[in-house]
């Protein structure tokens, strides 16, 4: 991706963050709203409007640079230190979560019982543990990439496993809103790893409807659990089935 890119990357991620729309950017650059989503969609854009989108956000072109590589830096998976120390108290883990989906100091409070000093005590550990900086006014900077991945069998995998999964999967998935499908199939090495490429471009998918979904107040957001997950296996009842010269060759 070229640098113009990253900048207008950068600077779409930011008019949702600040809830600004197409439309207002169109009315800042004196063009039409379909004008305005073309040049945001094939990521070509003059200096001159880019210096617009820029000061409608209330950064310079530095600023806005400086912020596009910050999002080139942030980390995509984290240490066993950092994945233990998270887990290890609910408060930190649930601060972590709350602020890797954008949610303010204010936001957390109204709807957890936490007081602001303890808010604040929790953001300076994750400081300490470099997945975020606190910035003046309690604002803080994600170091982070939001769909970050876990370690196998690490810790926080290991604490979804024993306090999460069973709950997830108990809520029956007949709600208008909620989805469960269960596929099967046999593939190549080849294919597989295309199947790898696929979940990927999904998660991808989740993070950039998640930043679309900030121009809209908090309420009007509900928090959303999304499981992608594959691996070589048969059903235990089809395998105590298997002929014993089949079974060694047939197991993951």
């Amino acid at each position: 991706m070229d640098e113009a890119s990253k900048l207008i990357d950068c600077a779409k991620r930011m008019l949702r963050q600040q809830g600004l729309t197409y439309r207002d950017v169109a009315v800042a650059l004196g063009l039409a709203e379909a004008s305005v989503k073309r040049m945001f969609s094939i990521k070509r854009m003059t200096l001159d409007r880019l210096m617009a989108v820029a000061n409608l956000l209330g950064v310079s072109i530095a600023e806005l640079a400086q912020e596009a590589a910050e999002q080139e830096r942030r980390i995509r998976t984290l240490d066993a230190t950092q994945e233990t120390e998270l887990v290890s108290n609910p408060k930190l883990l649930l601060v972590a979560v709350c602020t890797l989906n954008q949610w303010r100091v204010q936001d957390i409070m109204a709807n957890y019982a936490l007081s602001e000093a303890e808010v604040i005590s929790l953001l300076l550990r994750l400081d300490k543990l470099r997945l975020l900086d606190v910035l003046p006014g309690n604002r803080v900077r994600l170091n982070v990439t939001r769909d970050f991945d876990w370690l196998p069998h690490g810790p926080i995998r290991g604490f979804f496993a024993r306090n999460g999964l069973g709950d997830f999967f108990d809520g029956g998935f007949g709600g208008e809103d909620e989805y469960f499908a269960f596929a099967h199939g046999m593939l190549t090495e080849s294919a597989l790893g295309r199947l790898h490429e696929e979940a990927r471009r999904v998660r991808a998918k989740l993070a950039e409807l998640h930043e679309e979904s900030l121009a809209v107040p908090l309420h009007k957001r509900h928090g959303v659990g999304f499981v992608l997950a594959f691996r070589q296996w048969e059903l235990g009842a089809f395998r105590s089935l298997r002929r014993a010269e089949t079974a060694e060759e047939a197991a993951p």
